[in-house]
């Protein structure tokens, strides 16, 4: 009997915890991201991939315990833009975790056609370990960063 009445108090409370706005939810530990314009000139590409020029999306996805997965859709000037990665800078230690959004250019000149044409999309894994110390994840592009928080 104890087992079974532990086992509703338990499955009852989860319920709760998922249904709220709680920040012990961890569906709710980062919300909708925010853009911000470039104010300071982009430092020259380490790789010699440069920046996407927009960052258009931002999602911090809890896949699991383990991690999260952060996923950035970014806009570049022309179609043809390919090798997308976030480079991830060293964790701050105000818990901020920086991605640069970098594209490599084509390799022949391409139209400019739509946006939706021209939407790249990059993706970048964070342990659960390093996830406890991160309280904010940045995506820098050209002319702005998207910035997603607890």
């Amino acid at each position: 009997m104890t087992t079974f009445r532990t086992l509703t108090i338990a499955v009852a409370c989860a319920g709760l915890l998922t249904g709220c706005g709680s920040r012990l939810n961890p569906m709710n530990w980062f919300g909708g991201s925010r853009s911000e314009a470039v104010t300071t000139a982009p430092a020259a590409p380490v790789d010699g991939r440069p920046l996407v020029q927009q960052v258009t999306k931002l999602e911090v996805l809890l896949a699991s315990p383990a991690g999260a997965i952060v996923s950035a859709t970014g806009l570049p000037a022309t179609q043809g833009y390919w090798n997308v990665d976030l480079v991830a800078e060293p964790l701050g230690a105000d818990g901020v975790l920086t991605y640069r959004f970098v594209v490599a250019p084509p390799t022949e000149a391409r139209r400019v056609s739509t946006p939706q044409s021209r939407e790249v999309t990059a993706g970048a894994f964070i342990s659960g370990k390093d996830l406890e110390r991160v309280r904010q994840v940045v995506v820098i592009g050209q002319t702005n960063r998207m910035t997603s928080a607890r």
